[in-house]
């Protein structure tokens, strides 16, 4: 399921995304004048007590419970004790809360590392916060890149790593698709864990399970393996080496994960390798 942000009217997604400044504040307060401030007045009794903050941290919470699929303006209302249409009040719509979503969950981040130590220690860092943010909230994962949602934490997310590479010397050219593709790298990471963690809930069924009967089945329909993919049958001929300084999964057990894990801790080493070789 993927789910794009930018959905919502643009000039309100956009002060409400930047409403912690004065110009933007007051757009924001414009935005919310719609249908659901005139039904939340016609109500009797006092106004609920909610903010544009409360409800972006309850549907923060929703979708890390249940799945972006499950997010609903009514979900998120009913975990405040409100309906939906209060919710309106706030934030115009579903296609809005997504950006603040997205955007807020990017405030997890730090927005500093020590240079003290290279710039590849600091980049290995950042990269390690990015791929544990995208573990704490996986739904983030399912909201496309092809449109970004331009908010404030979105754009310090992008100031911290320019920072660590600017003092390096690199040019505005390859600057971009070095984050380019640090961005990438680290999302597709961060998806593979998420999918290895997310499939024996989904299927009922455990990897080793998986792999050992199917295995069994290869060798079965596929006597001549080997002759016919020998490339293949020389990088599976052994185990993988394990370093011995490999952090352990998150949920032992997942041999998915872990493989995933080792494959991140080698492919960033060698993205930042090759960026110093060049």
């Amino acid at each position: 399921m993927v789910v794009f942000a930018g959905q919502g009217d643009a000039r309100r997604s956009m002060a409400l995304l930047w409403r912690d400044t004065g110009t933007a504040r007051s757009g924001a307060e414009r935005a919310g004048r719609g249908r659901g401030r005139r039904e939340d007045r016609s109500r009797p009794g006092p106004k609920p007590g909610l903010s544009v903050g409360m409800i972006v941290a309850a549907a923060i919470e929703a979708a890390d419970a249940e799945g972006m699929a499950a997010l609903s303006m009514r979900a998120v209302g009913e975990r405040l004790g409100r309906t939906a249409m209060a919710l309106y009040t706030y934030v115009p719509s579903k296609g809005e809360l997504l950006d603040l979503m997205y955007d807020q969950a990017l405030a997890e981040l730090p927005t500093g590392y020590d240079s003290g130590a290279g710039r590849r220690a600091a980049v290995t860092a950042w990269a390690g916060d990015v791929l544990a943010l995208y573990l704490r909230h996986p739904w983030m994962l399912q909201v496309s890149q092809a449109r970004p949602v331009l908010g404030p934490n979105e754009y310090t997310m992008l100031e911290t790593l320019l920072r660590i590479l600017r003092g390096s010397g690199l040019g505005r050219d390859r600057a971009r698709r070095v984050v380019g593709t640090l961005f990438a790298f680290v999302r597709g990471a961060a998806a593979t864990i998420a999918e290895a963690r997310q499939a024996e809930a989904a299927t009922g069924v455990t990897d080793e399970r998986w792999w050992r009967d199917r295995a069994g089945l290869l060798a079965e329909v596929a006597p001549d393996f080997a002759e016919r993919f020998p490339a293949v049958a020389w990088l599976e001929s052994e185990p993988p080496a394990r370093p011995p300084d490999e952090r352990p999964p998150a949920e032992p057990g997942s041999y998915l994960e872990g493989e995933a894990r080792a494959m991140f801790d080698s492919g960033l080493a060698l993205i930042l390798a090759g960026l110093e070789a060049t």
